[in-house]
């Protein structure tokens, strides 16, 4: 499997460039409107530098697509009519409608578009164990947390733009909830849910954005969850990461480096392996490319992508954002 990486001065380039050589693929084509950012990735990764985006897709079975929101939702529809597969990140666009024009077209194609979001893949693996086993019972509530540190680190990485909410679409909501929304989504499956609150807090740092924010959701069988995200965490190299979820039998907490697992049914509490999350995009890539072969659809797709993102637009609707 040959992969174009398109937008590679994105500061996420590199973990999908690792994540790609664990899977197996070869990297076979890096382009960016900025040179000097496609030749330090070809550097890195051993491979070409493309004159062009359409010269990249060119010499490519897959893509992986980056950049700022506006120019990954034009480049993911770019892909997509060229016929190639493709990974794309977040956040496509900065509302849920930019992700339409690319629903559109994968759906006239029948385009594979898998969506790099990947907490959920360790801990829903784990809850499907149990839940097939009859020991998960339903779920009363979950809490997804996410914090890192200042924002100054995206000016240190030269992406400057994701604290401009005119580019970037919001602040730690946008960036970092989106995980969280996602993550309560996929427990709630096709149920309505509601935002039962949102409040956005204070940015600490002198940038446009919140800086930290706490939303409620409902499912519709009454299901809650409280999804934490912002850049408040006293460190520029460490942070918080938390997913727990608590059923009628079971409570499981995703720390990053396991997954704690406890239980009614036997009063035992144990610890499940997972990936660490700064490999966790291995595992999405890994898992993005098996679900193509197979001709299986991906675990997050642009319907998921965008409906997180809608409860995101809600959010900032209801704080006049």
């Amino acid at each position: 499997m040959r992969l174009a990486f398109l937008g590679v001065s994105h500061w996420h380039s590199t973990m999908h460039g690792e994540a790609a050589l664990a899977a197996g693929a070869k990297i076979a084509t890096a382009w960016d409107p900025s040179p000097d950012a496609a030749r330090r990735f070809a550097d890195r990764f051993g491979c070409a530098v493309a004159d062009s985006l359409q010269q990249a897709l060119e010499t490519a079975d897959f893509a992986v697509v980056m950049g700022r929101p506006f120019e990954i939702a034009e480049r993911g529809r770019a892909v997509i009519e060229a016929g190639l597969p493709l990974l794309i990140e977040k956040p496509i666009g900065i509302s849920a409608a930019a992700t339409d024009p690319l629903i559109e077209a994968a759906a006239a194609r029948n385009g594979f578009v898998a969506v790099a979001l990947p907490h959920v893949l360790g801990m829903t693996a784990a809850l499907r164990d149990l839940d097939a086993a009859g020991r998960l019972g339903p779920v009363s509530h979950s809490h997804f947390r996410l914090i890192n540190g200042p924002p100054q680190r995206y000016v240190d990485d030269g992406v400057a733009w994701v604290l401009d909410p005119a580019i970037g679409g919001g602040g730690a909501l946008r960036n970092l909830g989106i995980h969280g929304i996602n993550a309560f989504l996929t427990l709630a499956g096709e149920q309505p849910v509601e935002v039962v609150s949102a409040s956005l807090g204070r940015p600490l740092h002198n940038t446009e954005v919140e800086d930290y924010a706490a939303v409620v959701l409902r499912a519709a069988d009454g299901m809650l969850g409280l999804v934490e995200a912002g850049y408040t965490f006293a460190s520029m190299k460490r942070g918080i990461f938390e997913w727990r979820v608590s059923s009628r039998n079971a409570t499981l907490s995703d720390f990053g480096d396991r997954i704690a697992l406890s239980t009614l049914d036997d009063e035992g509490q144990r610890d499940l392996p997972v990936t660490p999350p700064a490999r966790r995009y291995e595992d999405v890539m890994a898992d993005t490319l098996k679900r193509l072969a197979e001709g299986r659809p991906p675990a997050v797709s642009l319907a998921d992508c965008r409906r997180a993102m809608a409860i995101i637009d809600q959010c900032y609707a209801l704080q006049g954002a």
